[in-house]
This record gives C-alpha cells, sequence and structure tokens, in this order.
C-alpha cells in the first residue's frame, strides 16, 4: 500500500520538487502552501507522515504542529533553518518526531522519511493480544496503544508512547539518554539526547500531577531516567 504524504511549504518551487521525488517512490503526495490548509488536510484524511516547514504564512510551523497534535499523532518532520538550534528544540517540544535543516539533500530526506514511517508501522502493525498496564492511576493499553488517567484518555505521541512503553514495563530499571535515544529513535537517528530531555518533559507535562515532583518517570541524576510507580 502506498505511503500517504503531506508537504506543506509556501516555497511552490520546493513543494514541486520534493512531490515529484516523492511520487518517483510510489507515494501519494498532498500539498499546502500555507498553516491553515494544512490543518485542514491533516483532519480531513490521514497520512503517514508531514513534511512541515516551520516559516508558514497564516499559522507557523509550531502552531500546526501544536494543532495536530491535539487530535493525530502522525509522525510530523519539520524543516527549519540551517543551525537554528532553537528551532529544533522548539519543534519537538511542539510535538515533531524529527527533524531536518535547509538547504537538505532530497536523498536524505526520503530516507529519514521512510525510517519513521517503517518504525511507526511496525509499532502500529504489532499483532499482540490484549496487554493492559496498570499503575497508580495510569492504565496503558499496549495493543491500541492508548494511555488513560483516572480513565480519562491522554493522546501520546508516537515518541512519547515509546519511552512510556519502555520505561513502565522495566520499572526501576534506568536508562541512559544516549540508551534511549538509541532504543526508541534508533542508532541511524541523528539528533542527540537533548531530544530525550525534551520528550520526557513533554511527557511528564501530560501524565504527571506536578512535573517538577514526578510520582512516575524519576531522574536519576548524572545517569538517566527510570519508571517508578
Amino acid at each position: 500500500m502506498a505511503n500517504k504524504v503531506l508537504v506543506v511549504d509556501d516555497e511552490k518551487l520546493i513543494v514541486k520538487g520534493i512531490k515529484f521525488s516523492l511520487e518517483q517512490d510510489e507515494m501519494i503526495v498532498d500539498c499546502a502552501y500555507d498553516g491553515e490548509e494544512a490543518v485542514a488536510f491533516a483532519k480531513e484524511k490521514e497520512y503517514d507522515i508531514i513534511l512541515l516547514d516551520l516559516m508558514l504564512p497564516k499559522m507557523d510551523g509550531l502552531e500546526v504542529c501544536q494543532h495536530i497534535r491535539e487530535f493525530s499523532d502522525v509522525p510530523i518532520i519539520m524543516i527549519t533553518a540551517k543551525g537554528d538550534d532553537m528551532d529544533k528544540i522548539l519543534g519537538l517540544e511542539y510535538g515533531a518526531d524529527d527533524y531536518i535543516t535547509k538547504p537538505f539533500n532530497i536523498l536524505e530526506v526520503k530516507a529519514r522519511m521512510k525510517a519513521i514511517i517503517r518504525r511507526n508501522n511496525k509499532n502500529h502493525a504489532k499483532e499482540e493480544a490484549d496487554r493492559i498496564i496498570e499503575r497508580g492511576d495510569l492504565r496503558l493499553e499496549l495493543d491500541g496503544r492508548r494511555l488513560f488517567i483516572t480513565d480519562e484518555e491522554v493522546n501520546l505521541t508516537a515518541k512519547e508512547f515509546d519511552l512510556l512503553e519502555l520505561l513502565i514495563t522495566n520499572p526501576n530499571k534506568v536508562y541512559s539518554r544516549e540508551n534511549l535515544l538509541n532504543t526508541v529513535w534508533g542508532y541511524e537517528y541523528p539528533g542527540d539526547v537533548r531530544t530525550v530531555d525534551v520528550h520526557i518533559r513533554r511527557l511528564r507535562e501530560k501524565i504527571e500531577v506536578n512535573p517538577s515532583e514526578p510520582k512516575y518517570v524519576h531522574t536519576k541524576w548524572g545517569v538517566g531516567y527510570y519508571f517508578q510507580g
């Protein structure tokens, strides 16, 4: 089955080039040229991945990412300016799964997209018996990849769920940031350990009553993170 991709950028020549290249790999590509159009597309259709430029008219890429995360965990790659670390960190904060900098090599973009789609499909395609883990007020349904806190569903991104699943299924085991990066994102992921810190912080904001005094996801100073519940 062909992968469905949404490409979002206000530079029409760039979009045309990306669309042509992706269609050579038999992907189905929709294009949006501003933030509002991108959100409308994401609400109307289901995509395997979204390639999202940061600088957009009407609504910037961070706002688009934030809006999409309210209703979908579709993988999002944010396109940022070369060398602007703050944009990369903000992209992760707002729910992006990965980032790539302009100017980029389209072959690298396609390789990164395919790696994320492959991992995401593998996660969703696991045929498992119903497995439910309950810790305190948390109920994690591994087969459906859903989290409930006191019976109210909490939306997690794909990476947030992967992190929580790894930690909760290995309670009290301390994982270094490098270990988490390699296990959850993969050895080929080019990002650094700040990616882990950002996702742990976002995860705590969603599952902890007081994120600064966590009940579940703890820090072992100088070592890494672990789950205790």
